[in-house]
């Protein structure tokens, strides 16, 4: 019997080729017959100071031959205890305790269940999640409720909770979106329980992007009416938007924040969803049946940790902000160039990330674009892949100028190849 790898979000069925990377280093993948290809998307958005960064493979190596996984549940470790030492350099201060988990999907389910965790210790009959319009928070069951219904989870519609969602905030329409969480708030039989978003834009949906100003005002009505604010950062934290959270920009310090992908540098699977005192403290009782309860055999890996604190260490000791600087900079010539091209639209930049719509008459994730524009790339040694007509650069910090205009020069030429007036 053979047998046959089932590869993520991949139609099988269509037969595309699917190459074979033997190594990696910085910003680019090699296959075994030395093929460089430029990775300008970090991997699938992980990958933040570059692939196999000295730094953390070190420690890498070093904590697998000290203490390589135990027990989370009652006993701890160094590695741990660094890591929440750490986190405090760059978390808000009321942020004070950190629970570790697996990837972005149970970050959110552990955000989930601390807010809903919270009400039910408190008494308070509080159970509905407030999400906004194309949002995605992950492929688990409660990360599939609280993100957009459609193709990505329509054959699951059975096992999801309701929601209440509010509008996308598109730039002149913002008041609307407020409006609606207002209304969310004042006029439910029971208040809901929480918001979550994604700050500052949106990955899976599209790459929307919204005003820091907008997020401020959502996350001061949620103060005023008592809502547990949740801030999905997975994707949009460690430097995507050019500062560490996108919280910052806002001035927002959100009640949960869920971390994973760039914690470890984007080098081995590790979650965290920080919270606030008062969630604690509404789990914290001579009362066993208030604990919180969840968990997995793999929390708080001693050497996912030890790849996290050194990812914190690069942070403090190299020039990360400055390389975040550059890639924006040079997208400001490349923006100008775009600009004079019809056949886009939706031109829009958020810190690392730059994305656009090619015209095809379609416009979704299911355009029959897609699959083409991804074999155009990986026939040029590209590492792109767009959702659906939407083509998008989300690039490592280490990436070189030389890399970029390569990746641009690409993403130009598919432009006038596929686009249409």
């Amino acid at each position: 019997m053979s047998i046959n790898i089932w590869h993520p979000f991949t139609q099988h069925g269509l037969g595309e080729p699917i190459p074979e990377i033997a190594r990696a280093q910085g910003a680019a993948l090699y296959t075994a017959d030395g093929t460089k290809i430029i990775d300008a998307i970090s991997s699938w958005w992980v990958q933040t100071h570059g692939h196999c960064h000295p730094k953390i493979v070190a420690a890498i190596q070093e904590q697998s031959a000290r203490l390589d996984q135990m027990i989370f549940a009652g006993w701890t470790h160094e590695p741990a205890r660094k890591l929440a030492e750490g986190l405090s350099d760059f978390l808000p201060d009321s942020l004070e305790h950190i629970f570790f988990s697996d990837s972005g999907s149970t970050a959110v389910e552990v955000a989930l269940k601390m807010a809903l965790g919270y009400w039910h210790n408190r008494g308070e009959t509080r159970q509905k999640i407030l999400v906004m319009e194309h949002s995605y928070h992950g492929d688990t069951i409660g990360a599939m409720s609280v993100g957009a219904r459609g193709v990505f989870n329509q054959a699951y519609a059975p096992l999801l909770f309701d929601v209440g969602t509010i509008a996308f905030p598109k730039a002149g329409s913002e008041q609307d979106t407020l409006d609606q969480l207002e209304d969310f708030c004042k006029n439910a039989e029971n208040p809901p329980a929480a918001l979550i978003v994604e700050p500052l834009i949106l990955g899976a949906g599209g790459m929307k992007i919204y005003g820091a100003a907008t997020l401020a005002k959502m996350a001061a009505i949620c103060r005023e009416h008592d809502l547990l604010f949740i801030a999905d950062e997975v994707m949009t934290g460690w430097g995507r938007t050019g500062t560490i959270f996108a919280c910052e920009q806002a001035g927002v310090e959100p009640d949960i924040l869920c971390m994973a992908k760039g914690l470890t540098g984007g080098v081995i699977p590790l979650a965290v969803t920080a919270a606030s005192d008062a969630i604690y403290q509404a789990h914290f009782s001579e009362d066993r049946a208030q604990m919180f309860f969840h968990s997995s055999s793999f929390t708080a890996n001693p050497i996912a940790c030890a790849a996290a604190n050194a990812n914190l260490a690069i942070w403090r000791d190299e020039p990360v902000q400055q390389r975040i600087d550059g890639i924006i900079a040079s997208y400001r010539a490349f923006s100008d160039r775009l600009q004079r091209k019809s056949n886009i639209s939706g031109l829009r930049q958020c810190g690392t990330i730059l994305a656009l719509e090619i015209n095809d008459g379609a416009g979704d994730y299911m355009s029959d674009l897609g699959p083409k524009l991804l074999g155009f790339f990986r026939d040029r040694n590209i590492l792109l892949r767009p959702l659906g007509n939407t083509i998008y650069i989300m690039p490592p910090y280490c990436i070189t100028l030389e890399e970029l205009t390569a990746i641009q020069a690409v993403i130009e030429e598919a432009i006038d190849h596929f686009g249409t007036s």
